[in-house]
């Protein structure tokens, strides 16, 4: 059992509000559809680690979402929490404190639904990584990061002043904490699902049989 908080940060995946810039390539049904499928596989693989504690920071309308009852489901594994705060960074910092609260323990590592190719192993990597510094922290393709872990909940206080969804954030979050004097390692970079060009990429590290391959077929660029 690896002592840290497993935290999912997550947006209900509702139609017309979910994966809105996917959603211009592909509808808004089918977007919700294919951020739905890849919520839920990154809860398979977050309930097949073995962390002390699982939590997901939920916003959004779970009741007019795609696949809400498998969902409501597959969150009966965690505790739910909701989000907390005016924009996406101060809701980032509140929710590692959250679930901290929640779950007993300061160690947190975050994730969240845009990488449905996370699996059990790459988290028992990264929080492994994390019991040994003082942070972990993942960057994505396209300049954003996929996963952070901070040795305390605090820490994560420095996101509020990060811009967030820009081609810098990765190095800017990166930057703020290094900032305050934190040691940081980096962990495996991946891509995530912004776009519909996103799509290849991800799916050809995904199980063959995962919800979001299945869920993205039909989707070609």
């Amino acid at each position: 059992m690896i002592p840290v908080v497993a935290l999912v940060v997550a947006k209900a995946p509702v139609p017309g509000l979910a994966k809105t810039r996917l959603a211009a390539s592909v509808g808004d049904r089918c977007a919700a559809a294919i951020a739905a499928a890849a919520l839920l596989d990154t809860l398979d693989a977050v309930a097949a680690a073995p962390v002390q504690a699982r939590v997901v920071a939920m916003t959004g309308d779970l009741d007019a979402a795609a696949a809400s009852d498998e969902i409501r489901s597959r969150l009966a594994a965690f505790t739910v929490v909701p989000q907390r705060g005016d924009d996406f960074a101060e809701r980032l910092a509140n929710a590692h404190v959250d679930a901290a609260a929640a779950a007993g323990n300061r160690r947190v590592l975050q994730i969240g639904m845009d990488t449905p190719q996370v699996s059990a192993e790459m988290i028992v990597e990264c929080g492994t990584e994390l019991i040994g510094t003082d942070a972990v922290l993942g960057l994505a393709d396209d300049g954003g990061w996929w996963v952070l872990g901070v040795s305390d909940a605090s820490m994560a206080d420095c996101l509020r002043e990060v811009p967030m969804s820009r081609p810098d954030t990765g190095a800017l979050t990166l930057a703020a904490l290094c900032a305050k004097g934190f040691h940081v390692d980096l962990v495996a970079e991946l891509a995530d699902v912004d776009t519909v060009d996103d799509i290849d990429a991800v799916r050809q590290m995904c199980a063959a049989d995962s919800r979001f391959v299945r869920a993205t077929a039909g989707v070609m660029h």
